[in-house]
């Protein structure tokens, strides 16, 4: 897998015109784009199968959260867009109904989200979560890997001992990344893209400090050459 594959560009803008804008901008520079709950309502399911349909690789980023059943369905759903990756949460029911919906469809992998990389221990204990972070993220792990379940979405601070667990069983998909120098934003748990690489992650996600940035494709370069240094 190459660097630029690695990379998983945020399109967390206002609109898909806005994010085919940044798409344009980014060119050959962008492999692998990831949708969310912005772009998700108004277009963002067309421009990711449109986006599949040009041969780009797409992280359809919806945390699917329900019973299993309903789960089951929504991923069946799903998987006729031609996405790359999925999340849902990691409990082990919605697991399982992701698992099941996406059947033999192989390319679609189920990411489950441990702990979003905008909390910490003090957030988990204000939401009367009394378990330290890093064996939260592990026991979700867990949840992943016995429900087979193709990776998890993590902080990198938590990748080593994942990767330590469970080996390549599980990708690792890291957000919270961003180049020294960046601003953190909303993230708490941020990390550079060397760093993330070095504890074990095997993708990252970067919006901001590509999307934002006043030549994008050369941000994104950027980012990918600090990838392949630290493979």
């Amino acid at each position: 897998m190459n660097a630029k594959d690695r990379l998983i560009i945020a399109l967390d803008l206002p609109s898909t015109e806005d994010a085919q804008t940044a798409i344009n901008a980014i060119g050959d520079e962008g492999t692998f784009y990831k949708i969310g709950y912005q772009l998700m309502p108004i277009g963002g399911l067309d421009l990711a199968k449109r986006l599949s349909q040009e041969g780009k690789k797409v992280f359809l980023d919806f945390k699917f959260h329900d019973i299993g059943a309903t789960v089951e369905r929504g991923v069946k759903s799903v998987a006729k867009l031609g996405g790359d990756f999925l999340t849902v949460h990691a409990e082990p029911d919605v697991l399982k109904g992701a698992v099941d919906g996406r059947g033999d469809d192989k390319r679609l992998k189920i990411l489950a989200v441990t702990v979003l990389t905008s909390l910490n221990q003090d957030s988990l204990t204000k939401m009367g979560i009394d378990i330290a972070l890093p064996d939260l993220v592990l026991k979700r792990a867990e949840f992943a890997a016995e429900a087979g379940a193709d990776g998890v979405v993590a902080s990198a601070k938590e990748a080593a001992a994942i990767k330590a667990r469970f080996g390549d069983a599980l990708k690792i998909v890291t957000p919270g990344v961003r180049p020294a120098g960046s601003d953190a934003n909303d993230q708490k748990r941020v990390v550079t893209p060397a760093d993330a690489i070095a504890a074990g992650a095997d993708h990252l996600v970067v919006g901001r400090p590509v999307i934002a940035a006043k030549d994008p494709a050369a941000s994104a370069a950027a980012i990918q050459d600090e990838i392949a240094r630290a493979l």
